[in-house]
């Protein structure tokens, strides 16, 4: 039996996904599936980059605002919405493009990954927890690259919740957390487009992309978040959004919080084209003209 088409469009951060998938949805009648594990937050919107009410109307979207900041959201819950979402898209007669810069997220759905079912363990958690505040989130970090040297490319270092997470599976399970996602049988016939930038244009458009979110409101919408949800919800853990809390705490003078988030940005953009490289069935592409042959030649 011929597998149903979807088509993934992939890339760092700032690389012009978001657009690009906007604009073949539109050519080829698809609809957008969200591959983005911050835009499943109502009220993220600057910080995040969602699409813009534009994009929206033009293009309907799934899995963006989905959920409270201070509601968990696990990848197994990503992944049999993100297929529910896809499945209902295919009954339209419309074409599913899966759009983030989530590897993870992309891999569990294409890859169909058999995902690690480790009820959490708050005493654990709150003892890594205890050594971040400590030892600082360095140390746990290493305490997990040791147990698991392979994590270190997949577990952004910045992000204590992915960090204790990972550590957490790891030894309630005695088994590194990087071997417990096993693929399945494919779901889907994927065609991966990936959008890749001269490191020194990527970084430009990451730069400005920080000024423009600065311009477009983001310490208010931080401030308004903390109001609402105060400072302890897992989703701020988001670049942007925890070195604005960390300014408001006293811990960055405002000048220095511009230059922090886009240096984070640009290692998290690093972090993510490590991540997609490995993928060798993703087709780069330097323009949209390519995009949309590809996209053709696939769906023809």
């Amino acid at each position: 039996m011929e597998k149903l088409k979807i088509i993934a469009i992939v890339g760092p951060t700032s690389s012009g996904k978001s657009a690009l998938a906007v604009k073949l949805a539109k050519k080829f009648r698809g609809e957008i599936v969200s591959a983005d594990s911050r835009q499943i937050y109502k009220g993220m919107d600057v910080g995040t980059a969602k699409p813009t009410k534009k994009e929206l109307k033009i293009v309907p979207h799934y899995l963006i605002d989905i959920k409270n900041p201070n509601q968990n959201y696990t990848l197994s819950q990503y992944k049999n919405d993100a297929i529910k979402a896809i499945n209902k898209i295919i009954k339209r007669g419309k074409i599913p493009f899966l759009a983030g810069g989530t590897g993870l997220y992309i891999d569990a759905v294409i890859d169909n990954l058999e995902i690690p079912q480790v009820k959490p363990n708050q005493k654990l958690r709150k003892k890594l927890e205890k050594e971040i505040e400590t030892k600082g989130l360095k140390y746990v970090f290493d305490k997990l690259v040791s147990l698991d040297p392979e994590s270190a490319y997949i577990i952004d270092p910045n992000n204590p919740r992915r960090v204790i997470r990972a550590l957490e599976i790891t030894l309630l399970t005695n088994k590194p957390f990087s071997q417990q996602r096993k693929k399945g049988e494919p779901l889907f016939h994927t065609l991966k487009i990936g959008l890749a930038l001269p490191p020194e244009k990527l970084q430009e458009r990451i730069n400005k992309r920080v000024d423009l979110m600065l311009k477009n409101g983001l310490l208010k919408e931080v401030k308004n978040l903390l109001i609402k949800y105060g400072s302890k919800p897992i989703a701020f853990d988001a670049i942007g959004y925890r070195e604005i809390i960390d300014y408001f705490r006293g811990k960055i003078p405002r000048e220095e919080v511009i230059n922090l988030i886009k240096k984070n940005t640009w290692r998290f953009a690093k972090r993510q084209m490590t991540w997609f490289k490995r993928d060798k069935n993703i087709c780069w592409i330097d323009s949209e003209k390519q995009a949309e042959k590809l996209a053709r030649r696939f769906i023809d």
